[in-house]
């Protein structure tokens, strides 16, 4: 019978030598590609709708705010998601750690039957045994090995936390940023049309001086020619609007291709007063930074370790009980069982490990300050990041100054240009230049606007904030 069987699961099994199995599962060379069995091949999941949120948001009949647009992405985005389980098994470790103070209660059964030969082969005995048994072990004292194992968990899930709050922040400020420039990109289009109507109106008046023979062919093909690149401009834009709209579906957590549409890129800013100072910015930072605050706990979770690690090297005292009832079946088919109990205390001292013991410990202590060191590493990070935020948000808000006054003196430069060029005092060249200064000056103003958003968001996120950052620095548009 067991050869029988051994025979059956030989020929279920296609025995295949070491080295033709790995020459079949893996690439036949460096060059090569692996074609693989149709097991290893997973069909991909069918789309999911992304639940909770209104479809109208999703279905571009409507703008969607910047405050819609982050509680989608808080909640669809595999990256809070991932967080949050993360800390969530952190939890449930911490309750693992703690079930170690608690008594160990085992029930089992056993059966065994077997046959004993004597006298030669003369005598034999077939002998039935079978009963339950139960088995009590409880750690009764320790110097603390079970306390520094429970705090160093508690730290970690702690940690983890603090990892969600940053997964969070970092959510938020990437739909901020994929908001910001798919506004920018929008009003770039807005911008690029207006300086390709102007151009329009440019080549107009050539050809209408042309007609009056007053101009050149030149001048009517140089117009050309700008009409030509300001829609180059335009079609750019308009790429550039898909590939924007693309990125902040994606922060969404929904498919690139959802028609999510945003509102207008705000004009009229208020920039005095946007911000913070810098000490309070870093202040706030070093008390409400959720990375900071992680690597804290984690270097705070390896120390804990480190005890733990140190008091596995001391004695231990536990108890124990156990108890079974054995039933016997022998040849002459009487039955009988009996009744087995133990209690006893046991105390362990590991007293020499080869100095294993000692590498341990000292390696969790050498974790433990490098983490310190990281988190100190860390912090210089943070206050670097402020730093150099906090002086982007000043010299966006410059720019904004700049821009606006660019803008300004570009349509008053055109609109002189172009009403000396229909008073035929003035060259086709000298319009086309301020028509090229214009579109330059409309497309500085709108980044110059988005870079200012962005960076503001940057530094709010820098400093900690776990939301929206408030905005005072929006105003009602100027007519």
């Amino acid at each position: 019978m067991p050869l029988a069987l051994a025979g059956g699961l030989l020929a279920g099994c296609s025995v295949t030598r070491p080295s033709e199995f790995v020459d079949r599962s893996a690439p036949a060379s460096p060059g090569k590609t692996w074609a693989p069995p149709p097991e290893a091949v997973r069909p991909s999941p069918p789309p999911a709708t992304p639940a909770g949120i209104p479809p109208e948001l999703l279905s571009g009949k409507r703008t969607i705010s910047l405050a819609e647009a982050v509680d989608v992405a808080l909640s669809t985005n595999p990256l809070t998601h991932r967080s949050w389980r993360l800390a969530r098994s952190a939890a449930a470790d911490v309750g693992s750690r703690q079930a170690l103070f608690w008594p160990i209660v085992e029930i089992d059964a056993a059966a065994n039957r077997g046959k004993t030969v004597s006298l030669g082969g003369k005598a034999e005995a077939i002998l039935t045994t079978y009963g339950p048994s139960a088995a009590l072990n409880w750690i009764l004292f320790d110097f603390g090995a079970r306390s520094a194992d429970v705090e160093a968990a508690r730290q970690a899930l702690y940690a983890a936390d603090f990892t969600h709050n940053a997964a969070v922040a970092d959510v938020v400020l990437l739909v901020q940023d994929s908001y910001y420039r798919y506004q920018a990109a929008r009003a770039l289009l807005l911008a690029s049309e207006s300086s390709l109507k102007a151009a329009e109106e440019s080549l107009t008046a050539a050809e209408e001086r042309r007609r009056a023979g007053v101009a050149t062919i030149a001048d009517v093909l140089q117009a050309r020619t700008t009409v030509s690149q300001r829609k180059f401009d335009v079609e750019s834009a308009r790429g550039q609007i898909e590939t924007t709209r693309g990125a902040l579906a994606t922060s969404l957590g929904v498919p690139a291709n959802v028609p999510v549409d945003v509102t207008d890129l705000p004009d009229g800013l208020r920039l005095e007063g946007s911000t913070p100072s810098v000490d309070d910015l870093v202040a706030r930072a070093a008390a409400d930074r959720p990375d900071l605050a992680a690597s804290r706990s984690r270097a705070a979770s390896l120390w804990s370790r480190a005890r733990a690690v140190k008091a596995g090297a001391l004695p231990s005292l536990s108890g124990n009980a156990g108890y079974n009832r054995a039933y016997f079946q022998g040849t002459d088919a009487v039955t009988s069982f009996g009744d087995n109990y133990s209690a006893g205390l046991f105390l362990r001292w590991p007293v020499f490990t080869g100095f294993q013991k000692s590498y341990d410990a000292r390696r969790a202590e050498e974790d433990a300050k490098a983490a310190d060191a990281f988190t100190e590493s860390l912090a210089q990070q943070v206050g670097l990041q402020i730093w150099s935020g906090y002086y982007s948000v000043q010299t966006a808000a410059q720019k904004i100054r700049a821009a606006k006054d660019l803008l300004g003196s570009a349509q008053e430069s055109e609109e002189v240009a172009l009403g000396r060029y229909k008073a035929g005092v003035g060259s086709i060249l000298d319009l086309l230049a301020a028509e090229s200064a214009l579109a330059g000056a409309r497309s500085t103003d709108v980044q110059a606007r988005a870079s200012f958003l962005v960076t503001l968001a940057q530094l709010a996120h820098d400093a900690g904030a776990l939301g929206l950052p408030s905005i005072p620095q929006l105003k009602k548009d100027t007519p």
